[in-house]
């Protein structure tokens, strides 16, 4: 839900114009769905830790800084600093980082991995002015104003910046050609007023059977997002079975991505006379998955929209998972709560408490309702709290495979306004839940990069939900799968560029 508006775009920096391009981020980065927190004194400590070794190593090698991250040494060396900054909660050495030879035999011998990523976005071809005026300071265009002088992103360079870099082009780079994903799913958010969706959508319908056409494979799956108060929005859904055969549903049950809109059509899952007529189409068509926008919605947008908190909240998922048990309920971003504030309110309250607001509940639905079609999708939290609270990522990842179960947890990255999802997907390979935590909440660890746990969260739950078969929906190899192994063989040009907003610096 956008929180951003002009006054708030003061205190905010474009994020691929003054972010640090490193491989992982070193401080928040937001979308139009919420406010980015301030760079915090560790993380400020990991982007200078970071800028020393990666002079080190990269003149050592005979290299320059910024092509030294680009290599797989270069990620190794963040998750490297990310230790000595917050403990040892990442699975690198030394000599990996050291070591681009060493490196990148690990990242070979995990290309193969299956990534399916139920959670990513572009923008539309005829974008809102909020996305497109000049005029209008924080909006997407004038963060991408200086690219072309920067010469951060070799594409740019010797054009003008354009919006066409938020859109599908370079989300077919940044996600199929940069990081290691193979399947993603395109998602969409809704708005009273047309011209505010994020894509029209047709559009979102189109782009999956291009980008499975030029594939030669099924490499995108695509939602039909629904609008339940609206106007026809029953016949929509009809409509969509008929023509648009969606892989699933896309649910915002804010009612509006933008958030000052004040949800006028805000709904719940389990208002029978509203969503059981909904819920009754979707399972006689088969189309069993519906993915859920909850969560992200801090203690200061309470503040200002109260009646919003509950629709925001997970309340309502338990009794329409009950009542139907046919379908599978993906709950987005896990109903975190706290994303858009302080990044440490989430910490403090886990130490606090042994909680998170609204994940903790999610995790609890199975035990309070006696089901398993409730899942939990990590887009946006995980990039979040890995960056600015790794021990809160942890938190998150055993509260919900304890709580839900390996199998019902699904990989998400809310890419492209990240940039290419390959530090996330480098992330959570590496990351352990400290054995402190462990023993404390009778967590189980996560295991190694390509063990059953991680393998399920990154592609075998999310999936088998949506019924996809490998074999027969992803052919060996494809066309993408020819046209990465060119792109590799001039050396992958990862632009480690972030697309949203930084808070500026104090």
């Amino acid at each position: 839900m956008s929180e951003i508006g002009p006054k708030q775009a003061t205190g905010l920096l474009p994020a691929d114009e003054a972010g640090f391009a490193s491989p992982i981020p070193t401080q928040i980065v937001s979308s139009d769905e919420y406010l980015p927190a301030p760079q915090t004194d560790k993380q400020r400590d990991v982007e200078a830790r970071l800028k020393e070794i990666g002079s080190s190593l990269a003149g050592r090698l005979g290299m320059s800084r910024r092509q030294f991250f680009r290599t797989a040494s270069g990620m190794a060396a963040s998750y490297l600093v990310m230790n000595q900054v917050y403990g040892p909660l990442f699975a690198v050495s030394e000599a990996e980082a050291a070591s681009p030879e060493l490196a990148e035999a690990r990242a070979e011998t995990l290309k193969g991995q299956m990534v399916f990523d139920a959670h990513t976005h572009f923008l539309g071809d005829n974008p809102s002015p909020a996305y497109t005026d000049p005029s209008r300071t924080g909006n997407l265009m004038w963060q991408r104003a200086l690219m072309s002088r920067l010469g951060w992103n070799k594409d740019l360079v010797g054009r003008d910046a354009t919006i066409d870099d938020l859109k599908f082009d370079n989300f077919l780079k940044e996600i199929y050609l940069d990081s290691d994903t193979q399947v993603a799913l395109l998602t969409n958010a809704p708005s009273d007023a047309p011209a505010d969706w994020l894509l029209p959508q047709e559009q979102v319908f189109r782009t999956r059977d291009r980008v499975n056409n030029e594939a030669g494979s099924k490499r995108m799956l695509a939602h039909y997002t629904i609008t339940p108060g609206q106007p026809g929005w029953l016949d929509g859904i009809d409509r969509a079975i008929e023509v648009h055969k969606p892989d699933g549903w896309k649910a915002y049950t804010i009612g509006d991505v933008i958030l000052a809109n004040g949800g006028r059509h805000a709904y719940r899952l389990d208002d029978e006379k509203l969503m059981y007529p909904f819920y009754e189409k979707a399972a006689k068509a088969g189309i069993r998955s519906v993915c859920v926008h909850k969560g992200l919605f801090p203690l200061q947008a309470e503040a200002r929209l109260p009646r919003l908190a509950e629709h925001a909240a997970v309340g309502d998922v338990g009794q329409a998972a009950k009542d139907w048990p046919q379908l599978n309920f993906a709950i987005y971003h896990s109903g975190y709560r706290h994303l858009g504030g302080a990044p440490a309110d989430g910490m403090d309250e886990w130490e606090q408490r042994g909680r998170l607001s609204w994940l903790s509940d999610l995790a609890g639905i199975p035990a309070k309702y006696g089901v398993t079609n409730v899942y939990g999708d990590l887009g946006s939290i995980f990039a979040w709290t890995v960056v600015a609270q790794p021990r809160l990522a942890a938190a998150m990842m055993g509260t919900l495979i304890k709580g839900l179960g390996a199998d019902r947890v699904i990989w998400g990255t809310d890419a492209v306004w990240t940039g290419s999802p390959q530090w996330q997907i480098e992330a959570l390979r590496r990351l352990e839940i400290p054995e402190d935590m462990q023993r404390q909440h009778g967590f189980a660890p996560l295991g190694p990069a390509d063990g059953p746990v991680k393998n399920a969260i990154f592609a075998g739950t999310g999936l088998g939900m949506f019924g996809y078969e490998k074999k027969a929906g992803l052919a060996r190899p494809d066309r993408f799968t020819a046209m990465k192994a060119q792109y590799e063989l001039g050396g992958p040009q990862r632009s480690d560029l972030r697309y949203g907003y930084l808070h500026k610096p104090a």
